[in-house]
């Protein structure tokens, strides 16, 4: 039995690495953030915004408000200084397309370029900005899982027997700062059989 002294040196301690060992088993089987399921996300629709050049149509989705992000992912990736935009390929005709050659560049108005984030970097700002330091891995890797399944794939070819990819690019915005209405956004997709740029707003 401790001491009146030993309790008030120890118990303090023991105290904070009793809940913290409850809060971290309370979220093993559970994502940092509740990300809606892939098979929920609609169908594009809306002012859709598309180019088409050399065999292949990108169309491009309206710009998610703050709260779709919200709902979508439950996180805030405005506030992280992370823009996800969402978009379509089809293959039209010609040769095959290899993906994981393809490039996204963004722009905006004032010429300045925002960088394109692979998913865990677009994750790894998300816990930093909504203060996520003390977490379970397994909730982590979940919340990594979640949010990456909504990702375009680029690893697989475009082509005749594969015709379309869909899903979420995730760019940084200049400097890190938080994304609030940024104006004359252009997207350049590179390394297609011909380059297409698209007016995002």
């Amino acid at each position: 039995m401790l001491s009146h002294n030993s309790w008030s040196e120890f118990g303090p301690r023991l105290v904070v690495l009793v809940l913290a060992t409850v809060l971290l088993n309370a979220s093993c089987a559970s994502s940092l953030f509740k990300v809606k399921p892939v098979v929920e996300l609609p169908p594009l629709t809306g002012n859709i915004k598309a180019a088409s050049a050399g065999g292949v149509t990108v169309r491009v989705a309206p710009l998610m408000s703050d709260e779709e992000s919200q709902e979508l992912f439950e996180a805030n990736l405005p506030l992280g200084g992370v823009l996800p935009v969402r978009l379509e390929m089809v293959f039209e005709s010609g040769v095959a397309v290899e993906m994981k050659k393809v490039r996204f560049r963004l722009r905006d108005g004032a010429g300045r370029e925002w960088k394109y984030l692979q998913p865990k970097a677009a994750i790894s700002r998300i816990m930093k900005a909504n203060d996520v330091y003390l977490y379970n891995p397994n909730s982590r890797k979940q919340f990594e899982k979640e949010f990456t399944a909504y990702a375009i794939e680029l690893k697989e070819p475009l082509s005749s027997s594969d015709r379309s990819r869909q899903g979420f690019l995730f760019f940084q915005a200049p400097k890190g700062e938080p994304v609030e209405s940024p104006q004359g956004l252009v997207l350049t997709v590179e390394r297609l059989p011909q380059p297409v740029e698209i007016s995002l707003n």
